[in-house]
């Protein structure tokens, strides 16, 4: 079903951003106030019983010092150098097995995948738990409205530092060229892409498909499918708190922190997607800074290219490293 614009006028859509003005400090202060902490990396090489690959479960510093897990794998050539692409996860979901994220390994690249703070038991496993200095306050069940009312507080303000963090470390696991980084996410893990590229400049490549956390506004008034569902359940009970709520989202949404982003990027999008708008996905894109593509597939919902688009992913690395 097709419910949102027409593709023609999706290719045009650039919406009136809501940047608050201390936006930019914000985030470059969030960003300062982790690099204090010590990356802490810890790594154990695990056997999986993936014979072609090496594999090691790690454990770095992520907000505020706060250990985060994630899953290193790499082809097996200690001799080489290989570039990397940092993984982030779709809504729910945590870093599962190694066995579930070979595609980056088979195509001759390092991947370093993170797990998501307080996520991981909806579809995929999750090891690292969520740390909040200022507890978990009232909200839906669900990630989407924890600290909403205080952008300093609110849940993925923890999620975006440990997602700067991990690429941070990944430039200094083995193996890996530091100069040749990707970073890369489906639905979640896309809009987390999105957010790191606009806070870290020295990424080289970035790859958001059907992206989360984007155009809040216009999201949460065309879909009541979750995620996003569980920001308007909050409004309605909360009816008095309504201007506060999007006025917190404004420091998290994908369509500011793309305003700043420079490394090459592929989008993809999914025109009956109704979890992910498809004008929420094309705002973002629309604004993204460097040089960039998208691929919108017609017919499809969230899934929206499946391997389709993964097989132009990997075109579209190769391209840029090999």
């Amino acid at each position: 079903m097709f419910f949102d614009m027409p593709l023609e006028e999706l290719e045009k859509y650039r919406p009136e951003r809501d940047e608050p003005a201390d936006f930019w400090d914000f985030w470059q202060r969030t960003v300062e106030e982790n690099k204090r902490f010590p990356i802490a990396l810890e790594l154990e090489k695990v056997d999986y019983g993936i014979d072609l690959f090496e594999t090691w479960d790690v454990t770095f510093a992520g907000y505020k010092g706060q250990p985060v897990k994630a899953w290193f794998i790499k082809p097996d050539n200690v001799l080489k150098r290989f570039p990397c692409v940092v993984q982030y996860i779709g809504y729910g979901g945590g870093r599962g097995f190694p066995i579930d994220w070979l595609l980056w390994p088979s195509a001759g690249f390092a991947t370093l995948v993170m797990d998501t703070r307080g996520q991981g038991g909806t579809w995929m496993q999750g090891d690292t738990p969520d740390q909040s200095e200022a507890g978990s306050s009232p909200h839906i069940p669900g990630s989407m409205t924890d600290g909403i009312l205080q952008h300093g507080h609110y849940y993925y303000r923890r999620v975006f530092s440990d997602a700067v963090r991990a690429l941070e470390a990944a430039r200094s696991l083995p193996g890996v060229d530091p100069d040749k980084m990707a970073i890369c996410g489906k639905s979640q893990g896309g809009g987390i892409a999105l957010a790191v590229s606009g806070l870290d400049e020295h990424i080289q490549a970035v790859m958001a498909d059907v992206p989360f956390l984007c155009h809040f506004k216009r999201a949460v008034a065309i879909t009541d499918a979750a995620p996003y569902s569980e920001i308007g359940h909050y409004c309605k009970t909360h009816r008095d708190k309504t201007e506060q709520v999007f006025r917190t989202l404004s420091y998290f949404d994908g369509v500011n922190f793309v305003t700043r982003a420079n490394a090459p990027a592929l989008f993809s999008v999914g025109l009956m997607d109704t979890i992910c708008p498809p004008s929420t996905v094309f705002a973002a894109f629309n604004y993204y800074q460097g040089e960039k593509n998208i691929h919108h597939y017609t017919f499809n919902e969230h899934d929206g290219g499946g391997s389709h688009h993964d097989l132009k992913k990997i075109a579209f690395m190769n391209k840029l490293f090999k």
